[in-house]
């Protein structure tokens, strides 16, 4: 985990620990902060993925695609936020490039290969409409749509209250008590915490 930004937006570098082949997830900004942790560990992005278009997570997508020649992924409900102007204020604050179109639209129950491995998608809408979360062995990023003790906002543009619910009803506390849960901000949780803990009522 890559803690990138004014916002502190968690980007991870998910990848096959024998071939390192690797996934850049939510490059919210300060791509030098990332550039990096590849180099050190030998990693090969393969992949970029977005779990949703709002600039904290997206702001570095041009750098990673430009570096290093990656598909961008993300679902098409969030397709349009790519290229459409945001708040200019935020991505002066966190020094965010405008995002190249998406190279690829994913969509519920896929599985996005890494290496010998892979992320299936679920599609959480709530937070935005093309909200994912994406599923590994035995853990969940979350994007904006769960959090340690929290939920994401559905206050903004294309927010909803009964979708995110339903969302974190169905796909992501019907998941095993010792899921490791990693949000795009703050620490990580696991599903059991928040089923016992979070105030959201599921």
């Amino acid at each position: 985990m890559i803690i990138v930004g004014a916002l502190e937006t968690n980007c991870f570098l998910v990848y096959d620990p024998e071939t390192l082949d690797c996934a850049v997830v939510d490059p919210g900004s300060e791509p030098d902060k990332i550039y990096p942790v590849i180099a050190e560990e030998g990693l090969r992005p393969v992949v970029l993925i977005n779990t949703h278009g709002h600039i904290d997570h997206i702001g570095a997508n041009r750098d990673i695609k430009d570096k290093y020649h990656v598909p961008l992924f993300i679902h098409a409900g969030d397709k349009d936020l790519l290229t459409r102007t945001q708040s200019l204020e935020l991505s002066l604050l966190l020094n965010a490039q405008d995002s190249p179109p998406a190279d690829k639209l994913i969509a519920d129950g896929e599985t996005i290969k890494i290496g010998r491995g892979g992320l299936r998608v679920l599609h959480t809408p709530g937070h935005t409409p093309g909200s994912v979360s994406l599923l590994g062995d035995g853990f969940l990023l979350s994007g904006d749509t769960l959090f340690f003790e929290g939920v994401g906002r559905t206050d903004l543009p294309g927010g909803n209250q009964a979708k995110l619910e339903c969302s974190i009803r169905e796909k992501i506390m019907t998941l095993p008590d010792d899921t490791v849960v990693l949000p795009g901000h703050g620490p990580l949780t696991t599903v059991g915490q928040e089923r016992q803990n979070n105030a959201f009522p599921a």
